[in-house]
């Protein structure tokens, strides 16, 4: 990941006010330490810190068309440039950056160039020669992206609030999926799939079409000149990235240069679920694994740095953010710049446990699309800014366009979770991978449940944070907190913890705002709280939350020994040979 900053409109073009953004740059750093460009017109400041992926040697950016008259500065990968690149023959690219097509594809197709682009991406386009500007986000938001504008009529871009915060009157979350123009001074949606009006879609289920759109989603990120590697939590999403990564690992360049045998980094308390399942699959996948320990009170310091850079107050965000920004700083620390992560998965199939109370498939259709809308301000939120504080770029094949046009088409009820047909959630992804002739994966990982990523760590994990929280929040703090916090009131010490952490780096009113709230359980939206009567006396965004659903095989005599055994509840057992459900 990169970090961009641009001001645009501005009224000062003095020397004080470059040197002022080029400040405001240095906050975005972390993101991109591999080189910083700056480029300047009148009021007009695009500000790039670099992490060079792809063309190490060449890439820096802004980047220009070939009089420079059209300026980029780009944070994320055009995963189809080569594509591109064969639709622009008249054009001459400087670079073999992947981003370098972009002022290119702007002068021959204008603002719908955005729509062509096959990737993750924020971007911010200036045309000196009328002083317009863009601005767009890719479609689901997997990169980071702030708006804010200024008393002088200046507008600000950054991929970070700490870039802006300071400096503007307002500023929001600038929306996945939209352009910004400044001729028409609007938003406009670019990205408008079958699946965002929530039509129940009817398609039928084809396990070998899911598959291969997954295949080849994870192949076209394996794009790199740079040696990367998998994040791998033992869970099926995780496993599966994993799993088809190491099947196309040699034909990458990267392999050539750095080897061909895939790295793989998990994290996790001593004895958790996640470490003892991805050591099993590592195995199984002939992996380089690295297992990162850490301790609860190695979290709770590092708490208030987390909160810093994922810059949110959400719970479920911070308590899965804080063992992902500890496990990046070492995976940075091997050499490794990038790596493939498995987000995205429960949202497409409805693979939260909640899920298993969803009433019919219109609903579950309608929480799936809600989820998706919703991801940029919570997992992508994590995976993008957990890694990108320590210069590792995250990439995410679940939520690729092409495969969501296939996921997301398909027809809900083969979504919907039926214990008593042997259909747990996400059945239709874990069953389009159980090839018996060459299996992806070991069954038992394959049918595993579902574990939260702040879950899977290490149960003690969440325990040792509301433990922590309630030393730091009293009971007559909390009989307050509707009048200190009007706004997302914070309804357990755990939130008013992180929100006095989150006040104290960001006071502005539009930085409380930029965060969401309302009720959960098991990460579900308060909608769907309402499908069990029960949840709503235990909101927790925790997976342990979904009262008669959860697995309760993850006790904590059973964590104590890192036995992944369950037991059979009810009677009740599934077609993962080592999963039960509750019904």
């Amino acid at each position: 990941m990169c970090g961009i900053l641009a001001v645009l409109g501005c009224s000062d073009d003095s020397q004080a006010k470059r040197v002022r953004v080029l400040e405001l740059s240095r906050r975005l750093k972390h993101r991109g330490p591999d080189w910083s460009g700056l480029y300047q017109r009148g009021g007009c400041y695009l500000a790039h810190q670099r992490l060079a992926i792809i063309d190490p040697a060449s890439g820096d950016q802004p980047l220009y068309n070939e009089d420079k008259t059209v300026v980029v500065t780009v944070n994320g990968e055009i995963y189809n440039h080569d594509a591109l690149r064969k639709l622009l023959a008249n054009h001459k690219f400087r670079t073999g950056s992947d981003c370098d097509v972009i002022a290119h594809l702007y002068e021959e197709y204008g603002e719908s160039f955005v729509g062509m682009l096959d990737g993750m991406f924020s971007l911010v386009l200036l045309d000196a020669r009328d002083n317009s500007f863009l601005v767009a986000r890719d479609a689901i938001g997997i990169t980071s992206l702030y708006i804010g504008w200024g008393l002088d009529g200046s507008v600000w871009i950054s991929s970070e609030l700490k870039g802006l915060h300071d400096e503007c009157e307002h500023f929001e979350t600038f929306p996945p999926g939209h352009i910004y123009s400044s001729k028409t001074g609007e938003l406009k949606r670019w990205y408008n799939p079958p699946w965002f009006s929530e039509v129940v879609p009817s398609t039928p289920y084809d396990p070998l079409v899911l598959r291969r759109a997954f295949e080849n989603a994870v192949i076209k990120r394996l794009m790199s000149d740079v040696p990367f590697g998998v994040l791998l939590s033992g869970g099926l999403d995780s496993s599966l990235v994993a799993s088809v990564t190491s099947r196309y690992m040699a034909e990458t360049k990267a392999a050539k240069h750095w080897g061909a045998q895939l790295h793989s980094f998990c994290v996790g308390l001593e004895g958790s679920p996640d470490l003892k399942a991805a050591k099993e699959v590592a195995d199984y996948l002939g992996t380089v694994h690295h297992e990162f320990h850490f301790t609860v009170q190695d979290g709770i310091d590092a708490i208030e740095d987390a909160i810093y850079h994922i810059e949110t107050y959400d719970v479920t965000t911070i308590r899965a953010s804080t063992p992902m920004f500890l496990m990046s700083r070492k995976i940075k620390s091997l050499g490794v710049k990038m790596v493939i992560s498995g987000e995205g998965s429960d949202e497409i199939f409805g693979g939260y446990l909640y899920f298993h109370k969803a009433p019919n498939k219109e609903e579950l259709h309608r929480e799936t699309c809600h989820k998706l809308k919703a991801l940029h301000q919570y997992d992508c939120l994590r995976a993008n800014k957990s890694t990108s504080a320590w210069g590792l770029e995250a990439r995410i094949p679940f939520l690729d366009k092409e495969f969501l046009d296939v996921a997301m088409n398909i027809d809900p009820e083969w979504k919907m979770i039926k214990p008593e047909e042997g259909r747990i959630e996400k059945w239709i992804l874990r069953r389009a991978f159980d090839d018996v002739e060459h299996p992806y994966l070991p069954k038992h990982i394959l049918y595993r449940q579902k574990e939260q990523f702040s879950d899977g760590v290490g149960y003690s994990w969440i325990d040792g944070l509301k433990t922590h929280a309630a030393k730091h929040v009293n009971d007559k703090m909390m009989l307050n907190a509707q009048h200190i916090f009007p706004h997302n009131t914070p309804t357990s010490k755990e939130a008013y913890y992180y929100r006095m952490i989150f006040e104290r780096f960001f006071p502005q009113n539009s930085a409380v705002l930029t965060v969401p709230g309302g009720a959960s359980v098991a990460c579900s939206t308060a909608t769907a709280v309402k499908w069990d009567a029960s949840w709503s006396k235990n909101l927790d965004p925790s997976g342990r939350a979904a009262i008669g659903v959860h697995n309760s095989a993850y006790e904590k005599q059973h964590l104590a020994n890192g036995n992944l055994a369950p037991k059979i509840i009810d009677g009740v057992t599934n077609s993962g040979p080592e999963l039960t459900i509750r019904g």
